[in-house]
């Protein structure tokens, strides 16, 4: 079958290396050579090492396998200092099994040696064990016996008990804590904060933390057992090796008992260290908790991150190397490195803490380089930009800075007014605007442009005032007045007559702030109706979500924000429009709709923003507009207003009727509001507004209890 498959692959004659190479990639993965080569080998390895128990073994390969063990326990010590968390070694106790097979494996190999070829010597078991027995016992087995007998301890008094402690506490509480991490998993999910694939991720890396602490837990007690197998081992290999000495051997029982001890304390020694080495990694991997980075960083860090903990220990020492009796020399020379490290840390991690900001700084520098340059980028519009000609650029670029604040506190004054936060202003140099213009763009789209005199300031006096003045009659860019142009030069002779100037950085930052109050709906965003609502308290962010989850939408909610900015009303008093909302969304979810029901219930605050001095002044409508708008409204079978359907020549003489009379009560009041019917009310402000967008229109239900009311004009 396999060669059936291969032939299908093999290259056709006159086919391409591309060809070949596609054919090739089709062979599966799990069947290359090198996967199936390593299962082979690793299941020859487990084999051998099983083979140990039962084989007897040459002394040179006992030498070699006891060196393996060696290095093997080393290599683990060294993988658990520098992991940087204890799931990246997770195949710890399935590693921390193999070890120990593998020495128990060892053990009864040398004993079979010891046991069978002792009497020969302190060769007999290898040369390993020989070496261990006359370097570490110096020759004398009560030395090496006292050696061995302290490692136990260590290992199983002190190691591994208290690894087994911390393993069984930690898959506790691990396994304990799976149903709220489970929970806060789906919870994030379901908030999309974050998205499906960091969920599996999260409940895969869940799953393996579990799995690894409960099988921690297990495989603390194979140190556990190792220990004791150790000494009994020891123990038995001393006791029959005396025995066998004596009645097999014809040995005195000096001689055997010195001979099969050596060979004995030092098999016990060589197969006690490697143990101990595993023992302390274990350790570690289980003390580490939830560190992260390696043991020399979450040890040497944390020690070295308090000074004055190292200056006092310092001071201690000192005193102690100062003490009669004591070396000095020790002591005082740690007590100098110890105020070296508590002296020279701060400044390491001071510079650390700088190139680690550099390089963050550089980095993000490279994302904007990036963004900048891309094709991405030039599809984003910015929601606000004044762009300036090359000559008023010019002359305003000492006063640039000064542009910048004031547009700063012209968007803390808007914040204040409506009630959310109007967008940056992007202030650009153009080539394509004319050289004394500006223009100022709503999303990409120019709203206005006006040229300006460049080096010329605004009078706002009559023109028999300043007959001295050169003077040249123009007209106000943000509302359309009548001005006068006069040089900077006579700006304090303007001064001293006490005229109202304004110069080119007033008359553009006062158009902006004008248009910017004209498009107020397009500059309210979802995203800062979404920041208004998470910025609310929670129970009032509750019933927002309630409202646009159950009744209406999102969307819909900043279509009704988006209509009460329209006719420059705040939406500062945003709970009390939850509330509203509230109330009339379970019955209608007509946008328009809600939006009287919402302007009703902001009555006070409608006619507290009108106000002058206490007054609210008001235009009433005649009863032949009332008449005639409500025959203009046509309603359907249930009542509700389908359509609004007048007369073009009424519309034409309503209009200047209107246009009129808000001029004239404009010029004598500082603010005026039209009153009308609540089912007429949007259809005169949309007459109104193309006239006069600054003039409030309201209903007779939005005007609140208490207010004093001055009627200024009817029309008749």
């Amino acid at each position: 079958m396999i060669a059936g498959k291969t032939g299908a692959h093999r290259p056709r004659a006159g086919s391409s290396v591309s060809e070949t190479v596609l054919a090739n990639a089709q062979i599966p993965a799990a069947s290359a050579p090198s996967s199936y080569g390593n299962d082979i080998t690793f299941a020859i390895g487990i084999m051998l090492v099983l083979s140990l128990l039962f084989l007897p073994v040459p002394v040179f390969m006992i030498d070699v396998g006891l060196a393996v063990s060696l290095a093997f326990s080393v290599l683990i010590l060294m993988v658990a200092l520098w992991i940087p968390r204890p799931l990246d070694f997770s195949s710890f106790p399935t590693i921390l099994l193999i070890s120990t097979m593998l020495r128990l494996s060892l053990n009864i190999a040398t004993t079979r040696a010891i046991l069978s070829d002792g009497h020969a010597g302190v060769d007999a078991a290898g040369s390993v064990i020989a070496g261990f027995s006359s370097f570490v016992m110096s020759g004398d087995f009560v030395i090496g016996l006292v050696v061995f007998l302290i490692l136990v301890v260590v290992n199983f008094v002190v190691i591994t008990k208290g690894s087994t402690r911390i393993a069984e506490v930690g898959a506790r509480f691990t396994l304990d804590a799976i149903p709220g991490k489970q929970m806060s998993i789906d919870a994030d999910l379901s908030a999309g904060v974050i998205d499906e694939a960091e969920a599996r991720r999260r409940r895969k890396e869940l799953e393996e933390e579990s799995s690894f602490y409960g099988s921690m837990d297990g495989a603390s007690k194979f140190v556990r057992g190792d220990a004791i197998a150790g000494l009994l081992i020891t123990a038995i290999n001393i006791i029959g090796g005396i025995i066998i000495g004596v009645t097999r051997h014809n040995m005195s029982m000096g001689e055997a008992a010195d001979v099969f001890t050596k060979l004995s304390v030092g098999d016990g020694l060589v197969s006690q260290i490697p143990a101990l080495v595993v023992s302390l990694a274990a350790g570690l991997l289980v003390s580490k908790g939830g560190n992260q980075g390696s043991a020399d960083k979450i040890v040497l860090d944390q020690l070295g991150n308090y000074p004055r903990a190292l200056f006092v220990a310092a001071g201690l020492l000192a005193i102690l190397g100062l003490m009669p009796g004591l070396p000095a020399v020790p002591f005082l020379l740690l007590a100098a490195g110890m105020a070296t490290i508590a002296y020279l840390r701060p400044l390491f991690r001071s510079a650390e803490e700088e190139k680690k900001q550099k390089a963050i700084a550089d980095e993000e520098e490279a994302k904007k380089r990036e963004t900048r340059d891309s094709v991405k980028s030039s599809l984003a519009v910015p929601e606000i930009q004044l762009s300036l000609g090359k000559q008023l650029s010019t002359q305003l670029l000492p006063k640039q800075k000064d542009m910048a604040h004031r547009m700063k506190q012209m968007r803390k004054r808007f914040a204040q007014e409506y009630g959310f936060v109007v967008p940056d202003v992007q202030l650009v140099d153009e080539y394509d605007v004319p050289p004394k213009a500006y223009r100022i763009k709503i999303y990409g789209t120019t709203v206005v442009e006006h040229e300006l005199r460049v080096g010329e300031l605004l009078a706002f006096a009559d023109p028999q005032a300043i007959r001295g003045i050169p003077h040249t009659p123009v007209r106000e860019p943000a509302f359309g007045g009548e001005a006068l142009s006069v040089m900077e030069t006579f700006r304090d002779d303007l001064r001293r007559m006490n005229i109202a100037t304004a110069d080119n950085v007033s008359v553009i930052l006062t158009h902006l702030s004008e248009v910017v109050r004209n498009n107020l709906p397009q500059l309210f965003s979802y995203k800062a109706m979404k920041t208004l609502i998470n910025d609310m308290e929670p129970e009032y962010r509750k019933l927002a979500d309630e409202i646009c989850t159950t009744h209406a939408t999102y969307p819909g909610f900043q279509a009704v924000l988006k209509l009460l900015l329209a006719e420059r009303v705040s939406i500062r008093n945003l709970p009390l429009i939850i509330e509203a909302v509230a109330e009339i969304a379970p019955t209608t979810r007509k946008s328009e709709t809600i939006v009287e029901h919402v302007r009703a219930r902001m009555a006070q605050q409608l006619c507290g923003d009108l106000t002058v001095d206490g007054v609210l002044s008001i235009i009433r409508l005649g009863n032949r507009w009332e008449l005639a708008f409500r025959e203009a409204l046509k309603r359907d079978a249930t009542g509700e207003i389908a359509q609004f359907d007048i007369d073009p020549r009424q519309l034409e003489e309503f209009g200047a009727e209107i246009g009129k009379e808000v001029t004239e009560q404009k010029a004598r009041h500082d603010r005026v509001a039209i009153v009308t019917t609540p089912e007429a009310r949007p259809y005169v402000r949309m007459i109104v507004e193309r006239m006069h967008p600054d003039v409030a229109v309201m209903s007779h239900l939005e005007i609140g209890k208490g207010i004093e009311i001055r009627i200024v004009g009817t029309l008749s």
